[in-house]
């Protein structure tokens, strides 16, 4: 079984959107957790490392 953790950025103050994130065999997923069973994305352990860094940067996609 995958073990799923959320975003230490989910926690507290009431926070609904949030992500989960789980290592895999082949990279590391993402998902909502509102819907688990939706499915999730799965990213390169560099392109996970990118998107954290954008996020962390404050930048979105145009």
């Amino acid at each position: 079984m995958t073990a799923w953790r959320k975003s230490s950025y989910s926690q507290g103050g009431g926070a609904t959107d949030c992500v989960e994130v789980a290592g895999l065999g082949n990279g590391i997923g993402v998902r909502d957790s509102k819907a688990p069973d939706a499915g999730h994305l799965t990213l390169s352990v560099r392109a996970f490392v990118e998107l954290l860094a954008q996020v962390k940067e404050g930048r979105t996609a145009a």
